[in-house]
């Protein structure tokens, strides 16, 4: 007989001691999708595992075609599964349902076809149609795909998955036969850098990246201990006396995502994130997308209706302190780069915001010969768009009598 799966009893989220950097990058995803994910990195023992579950609880309700395995969402039909695009063409209505967004498991142990899904071959045979049995990234479709020890999955797994989040389909290929069917989610990854790094290409596959330690305060481990030690004891009554907290939280979270669509990120701010993202070197364009989502999501979530340099650089911190730069010749920028960079860039842009501007931007604290190289065409044929900037104010200016 069938039992179902167990319901896992977490601790509140918003019960959670520290880590408050990690908690709200978690909460920006469920807030907007569409960031792309989070890369938690820390040793052992430090609740990177406890976040993740507890944030299942706070996640929202996201609208789903009604008796749809694959959760497809009513409002964009051409982006349905087959089955949903065949009862359309069939003349069929389709319901819509509501259902909150949970946490999907990608174990260590997992194979291809239960990732990916397999064919039914003898269905297939005996009666003429594509039967698709699904695998964990339909079950992530709409949710949150949760890869622990991601560093330690096989690299053939890695590469089925960030095919998926990356087209946002997954295809199943097998006996010459092809069935696709939508893969939309978040990706939140977690890894001990003791056991091994990540391929850069898989890094920049997650958006954001918090990096977290062991380096609570005395009193801090104190009360992570006691609220433990409550929960262990009673589990339901930890929660109860935590519940109106994470309703608030839940209800923030709604509002920020209502939201989303009134926030403005100006030409000015979105000029600084491009300038910031040219002058520290990060490779391809996928950073200044995920600092604009980021910024625009965290100002909803603060109440706010313009982005500004505060989210921005909570934004740049979070997206930029994992990726390589320079094709993969530098490390990822530090904390102190990141913010001198964004506020320079603000500044300069806000003076440049009324005549045409530079695209690109240049950087501080170089040394003279990278100075001098860049202002002759730098190693990609190009100049620093601060460096521009700062030439074409040195020429307005009168030379001293």
């Amino acid at each position: 007989m069938y039992l179902g799966e167990l319901k896992r009893i977490t601790l509140p989220f918003t019960a959670i001691v520290g880590l408050e950097k990690l908690k709200l990058a978690l909460l920006l995803n469920g807030v907007n999708p569409s960031i792309g994910g989070v890369l938690i990195s820390g040793p052992k023992g430090t609740g990177k595992t406890t976040v993740v579950r507890a944030l299942a609880d706070l996640l929202p309700e996201v609208d789903v075609v009604k008796d749809c395995r694959f959760g497809c969402n009513p409002s964009t039909p051409d982006f349905f599964c087959e089955e949903c695009k065949s009862r359309v063409s069939g003349g069929a209505a389709l319901e819509s349902t509501r259902r909150k967004m949970r946490v999907v498991n990608l174990p260590l142990s997992t194979t291809e076809d239960r990732l990916i899904g397999a064919l039914d071959i003898e269905q297939v045979l005996q009666e003429g149609i594509r039967a698709l049995k699904p695998g964990i990234l339909a079950d992530a479709h709409r949710n949150v795909l949760y890869v622990d020890e991601v560093n330690l999955l096989p690299d053939h797994l890695v590469d089925d998955f960030l095919d998926a989040a990356a087209t946002k389909v997954n295809t199943i290929e097998r006996e010459g036969i092809s069935i696709s069917h939508p893969s939309d989610f978040v990706l939140i990854g977690t890894m001990n850098p003791e056991e091994g790094e990540l391929r850069p290409q898989l890094l920049d596959r997650f958006a954001l990246h918090v990096a977290i330690g062991s380096n609570h305060s005395i009193e801090e481990r104190m009360e992570l201990v006691r609220r433990n030690l409550e929960f262990e004891r009673d589990p339901d009554g930890f929660r109860a006396r935590w519940s109106d907290a994470q309703q608030e939280m839940r209800e923030r979270v709604v509002r920020a995502k209502e939201s989303l669509e009134s926030v403005e990120l100006d030409d000015t701010n979105l000029r600084a994130i491009a300038m910031a993202c040219d002058a520290l070197e990060v490779d391809g364009v996928r950073p200044d997308i995920v600092i604009s989502k980021t910024a625009i999501t965290h100002a909803a979530f603060q109440g706010r209706a313009q982005v500004t340099l505060e989210d921005m650089k909570l934004a740049s911190q979070l997206a930029l302190s994992h990726r390589t730069r320079r094709g993969g010749l530098l490390e990822p920028p530090s904390s102190d780069d990141i913010d001198r960079a964004i506020t320079k860039a603000v500044e300069i842009a806000k003076k440049n915001d009324r005549r045409k501007s530079p695209t690109e931007v240049p950087k501080e604290d170089e040394e003279p010969a990278e100075q001098g190289e860049r202002r002759s065409g730098g190693r990609f044929g190009r100049q620093s768009s601060f460096a521009q900037f700062e030439r074409q104010e040195g020429k307005k200016k009168l030379p001293e009598k």
